[in-house]
């Protein structure tokens, strides 16, 4: 299931804020098989999570084969995967793809609850934000993942 990303040629596009600052535009997948939990996500993120990242995409996903599928196909600069999604939740999916993606994208988990952050290291994501979910929380773990991007795994 390895499939080669896109190198530096397809990373996230800088724009320039008016205040001359640099805007990092990162394209963002979501997988959950509730459509209420993606519509959270894309509401609490908003279209720019930060002063300094603007999400210019979404690509959402309510199956792990579609996930699986957008990833090994195109470029996204963070994963945002939900780990109460059933059949398969995206702790495994997490643990699944940094293991088979090679240059994976950082992922961020939703989990349960507080208490399983460990669930989160174990399925090695970069973050983890758990239920219900905090606006706050969330777009600053969507900021500060995009503006990792695949800078950090290059």
């Amino acid at each position: 299931m390895t499939a080669p990303h896109a190198s530096a040629a397809s990373s996230a596009v800088s724009a320039t804020a008016r205040d001359g600052s640099a805007v990092r535009q990162i394209s963002v997948l979501l997988y959950s098989d509730d459509v209420t939990t993606r519509d959270a996500v894309r509401v609490n993120v908003g279209r720019r999570p930060a002063r300094d990242v603007e999400v210019v995409s979404w690509r959402e996903c309510a199956t792990a084969a579609a996930v699986i599928e957008a990833v090994e196909s195109e470029h996204f600069d963070v994963l945002v995967l939900d780990g109460e999604a059933a059949p398969t939740g995206g702790l495994g999916l997490c643990r699944q793809l940094k293991n088979e993606i090679y240059n994976c994208p950082p992922v961020l988990v939703l989990t349960g609850r507080p208490q399983d952050g460990w669930l989160a290291t174990w399925s090695q994501a970069d973050l983890a934000v758990p239920h219900p979910l905090d606006p706050i929380a969330l777009s600053s773990a969507v900021a500060e993942l995009g503006r990792r991007g695949h800078a950090a795994t290059a």
